[in-house]
């Protein structure tokens, strides 16, 4: 069996794009993956179109072998751009090889260890008071675990002021008021806290409970990570912005933080966040992937999530509360979240078939909404 094409799919999202890989083989067979980076999408796809010259003739059922070659063989390794292209091309191999053996990819990975996939999803508001009905909409749905932003971007850059700090304690009470005590919370502060920010945001939440607390401090700076962790009783997680196991070691080895959010579109796809969930099994640190994106990536996570023992939790984006309820369509028979879990899925490789006419539609607004910024620029 030998690769004879590789072809990408960049499909609007409505508050992004997102960035499908497909690839064919002279057997008929093909296999999808995801690759989406929020904003840098074109970039990704350039550097797919750059690794599919190697990849021609290559054999796609050895893909332990094409890793190596496309991060340990390149001169430049890392960063979001080029792991983004080898997470989606490492999908697309596993998807192919499960297909041609007849079995889920999670069969290849070890076999499942678990019968469904616990999930979370994201709250909407700007309020406390906002985000507790938006809490109750959501427990009415039978989700039972949600997370919100406590810090976004600010206009005074990292410098937070009381009222802000005071805004997250005051929106987790709302938040555990309407649900009560069954509900798991987190919240994400996207690394924007100083160290002593983050330890008096933590204080504040302690009550209540959170699930974990996520990135309260800039991801790069472990030692940071480190002086927040040991002075809250908050579980602290981070990870979606480091990528491969080399990355990660030192915030293992330091016991940083109690969980890791590795992106499998972002990590180096299933191979390298399977190596990732293995090395923090060895340190006791449960592993909670991060997954706003596709549909496609939500299926590659599944398959990591089912055979990985110190698994806890897989975030879910639903596109039809950002206002592109047409992002399920980009796959035929998406995978479905049913009362806060995902059933184990039985159909070869990653379990979705890429809706092509639907993604290449779609293809036309990224085109007009490029377009729109040029101009804008100019």
């Amino acid at each position: 069996m030998k690769i004879t094409s590789i072809e990408t799919f960049l499909a609007y999202a409505g508050r992004c794009n997102l960035l499908f890989v497909k690839i064919y083989t002279d057997e008929g067979i093909d296999g999808i993956g995801e690759a989406t980076v929020e904003g840098k999408e074109a970039t990704v796809e350039s550097v797919i179109r750059e690794y599919s010259r190697f990849l021609l003739g290559k054999n796609p059922m050895q893909i332990e072998r094409i890793w190596q070659s496309l991060y340990v063989g390149n001169f430049w390794r890392g960063g979001v751009i080029q792991m983004s292209g080898i997470s989606g091309i490492d999908q697309a191999l596993w998807d192919i090889k499960g297909k041609v053996l007849g079995v889920p990819v999670y069969e290849l990975l070890g076999g499942a260890v678990r019968d469904r996939i616990r999930c979370y999803t994201h709250l909407k508001g700007n309020t406390p008071e906002e985000m507790a009905e938006d809490a109750k909409y959501l427990v009415q749905r039978r989700w039972k675990a949600v997370k919100f932003l406590s810090a976004g971007p600010h206009e005074d850059g990292v410098i937070f002021k009381k009222e802000d700090i005071k805004k997250v304690g005051e929106s987790i009470k709302a938040v555990r008021e309407a649900v009560g005590d069954d509900v798991d919370i987190m919240l994400d502060n996207h690394g924007r806290f100083t160290p002593y920010e983050a330890i008096k945001v933590g204080k504040l939440v302690e009550p209540y409970k959170p699930f974990f607390f996520e990135e309260p401090v800039p991801p790069e700076d472990i030692d940071s990570m480190l002086k927040v962790s040991r002075s809250l009783i908050v579980p602290i997680a981070t990870g979606e912005r480091l990528y491969s196991r080399w990355e990660f070691k030192d915030l293992l080895y330091k016991h940083a933080v109690d969980i890791i959010q590795p992106d499998v579109c972002h990590a180096g796809g299933i191979s390298e966040v399977k190596r990732i969930a293995s090395m923090a099994e060895a340190f006791y640190i449960q592993i909670a992937p991060h997954n706003p994106l596709g549909p496609v990536s939500t299926a590659a996570c599944v398959q990591v999530d089912a055979t990985t023992p110190n698994f806890l939790i897989q975030e879910i984006a639903l596109y039809d509360r950002w206002g592109a309820p047409w992002v399920k369509d980009f796959v035929k028979e998406p995978i479905v979240v049913e009362d806060g879990y995902i059933k184990l899925p039985k159909k070869p490789g990653l379990g979705v078939e890429l809706n092509e006419e639907q993604s290449k539609s779609m293809h036309i607004k990224v085109k007009t909404c490029q377009e729109y910024i040029k101009k804008m620029v100019q």
